[in-house]
C-alpha cells in the first residue's frame, strides 16, 4: 500500500507536482467539436469567446480513418489559438484503443502547456486512473511542464458506477467525471436507444378512481439515470472534484435538454456538455444561479450576519444550513460573474463584490 505521505509527490522525476486541490473554474459547457473537421476548426476562435470549455474530440464520433488527422488537428488548433478565459480540454480515445497511447504522448509533447484537462473515456476502476497518472507524470517531465494536466473520467460502465467512489479519489489529478448515458444504458442492457434525457415508457401511473375505473390515469415520465448521476455528485462532491452531466443526444428537442441539464443543476452538478452550438447557450443559463435565488441569497447572508442563529424573512426561517446553502449560490454567481458583466449586474454586484 503506497503511504499517504508519498500521495502529493511526482510520479516522475522532474515532473510537476500534483495538485492539491482542484479549483474550481467556471465551466458550464464542454463544447465538443471534431478537429479533422475543417469547418468545425475554422469555429474555434469564436466559440472560446462564448465557451467557458473547448473540448477537442479525438474518440467517438471520429471516424477510424479520421483518428490521426483528429489528433493533428488539434495540435494545430492548441498551437494557433488563443482561448482567453476558454479552457482546452481533449477527450483522448479509450485506453484499450490503438490511439490512445499516441494521442497523449503528441498532445502533451506539442501542446501540454495549453491543455487543461484530459477526458479518459470508459473507465472502470482506479486502475485505469493510475495508469494514465504515471503516464502523465513521464510525459510532462519529458515535455518540461511546469504544472500539472488534470484527468476527467467518463462514468459509461457497469463496473465504473460500482467503482465511482475509488475512482474519484484514484489521484490528485481527477478533477471530475462525466455522467455518459448512452455507452452506459448499452453496458447495463437497458432497452432504450436514446442518449441522455427520460423515457415515455419509464413512467409511473396514478392509482385508478374507485368509482370510474374506466377513467383515463394520470401518468408521469421518470428519469432512469437520477439514481446514477445522484451517486456521481456524491462521490465527486466527497473528494473535492467535480460532476458533469454529459450529452442530451436529441438536439432539436431544446426544451428537454433545458429540462435535464436543470434537473443535473439542482442536483449539484457544476456543467453538462454541449453537442451543438444550440446547446451552449442552455448550458450558460441553466448552470448560472437564477438571478431571483441570487439576490435572495445575498439578502439572507446580509441579514444572517455571522450565521449563527436563526432569522425570520418574509415569514421563511433561515438559520445555520440555510445560509450555508445561500453562500453556494452567491459564490458561483461571484465566478460567472468576473467573466460576464451582464450577470454582474444582473446579480447585482458592485466591482468590489468581484475583487
Amino acid at each position: 500500500m503506497r503511504s499517504p505521505k508519498d500521495f502529493f509527490r511526482p510520479k516522475a522525476i522532474g515532473a510537476p507536482e500534483p495538485p492539491r486541490e482542484i479549483a474550481f473554474r467556471p465551466s458550464r459547457m464542454i463544447h465538443f467539436f471534431d478537429p479533422s473537421n475543417p469547418k468545425m476548426a475554422s469555429k474555434v476562435p469564436e466559440l472560446a469567446k462564448r465557451c467557458d470549455v473547448l473540448l477537442g474530440n479525438l474518440e467517438d464520433a471520429v471516424a477510424t480513418t479520421d483518428k490521426e488527422a483528429a489528433r493533428e488537428g488539434l495540435v494545430k488548433i492548441g498551437r494557433d489559438t488563443d482561448f482567453g478565459d476558454c479552457q482546452l480540454w481533449t477527450r483522448v480515445n479509450s485506453l484499450d484503443s490503438p490511439w490512445m497511447l499516441d494521442d497523449l504522448t503528441r498532445l502533451v509533447g506539442e501542446i501540454g502547456d495549453k491543455l487543461d484537462v484530459v477526458m479518459i473515456p470508459k473507465v472502470e476502476g482506479p486502475w485505469d486512473i493510475h495508469y494514465v497518472d504515471q503516464l502523465l507524470a513521464q510525459l510532462e517531465a519529458k515535455a518540461g511542464l511546469q504544472r500539472p494536466l488534470l484527468v476527467h473520467a467518463i462514468l459509461e460502465t457497469t463496473l465504473g458506477v460500482t467503482n465511482v467512489e475509488e475512482i474519484c479519489g484514484a489521484s490528485p489529478r481527477m478533477q471530475g467525471l462525466s455522467f455518459g448515458p448512452a455507452d452506459l444504458a448499452a453496458s447495463r442492457r437497458m432497452k432504450t436507444t436514446r442518449v441522455g434525457g427520460g423515457h415515455p415508457l419509464y413512467l409511473v401511473r396514478n392509482d385508478p378512481d374507485p368509482e370510474n375505473p374506466e377513467a383515463t390515469r394520470i401518468t408521469a415520465q421518470q428519469d432512469p439515470w437520477h439514481y446514477t448521476l445522484a451517486r456521481m455528485v456524491d462521490a465527486c462532491t466527497a473528494h473535492g472534484i467535480y460532476p458533469y452531466y454529459g450529452p442530451f443526444g436529441d438536439i432539436a428537442d431544446t426544451l428537454a435538454c433545458e429540462d435535464q441539464f436543470r434537473a443535473a443543476f439542482l442536483l449539484g452538478c457544476v456543467g453538462a456538455w454541449s453537442l451543438h452550438p444550440a446547446q451552449i447557450e442552455i448550458a450558460r443559463q441553466v448552470f448560472s444561479p437564477p438571478v431571483d435565488e441570487v439576490l435572495w441569497a445575498k439578502r439572507v447572508i446580509e441579514e444572517m450576519g455571522d450565521g449563527s442563529g436563526c432569522v425570520m424573512i418574509d415569514g421563511k426561517m433561515q438559520d445555520d444550513a440555510t445560509v450555508k446553502q445561500c453562500h453556494v449560490a452567491v459564490a458561483l454567481a461571484k465566478l460567472l460573474a468576473r467573466r460576464d458583466p451582464d450577470l454582474a449586474r444582473a446579480y447585482a454586484f458592485e466591482a468590489s463584490d468581484l475583487a
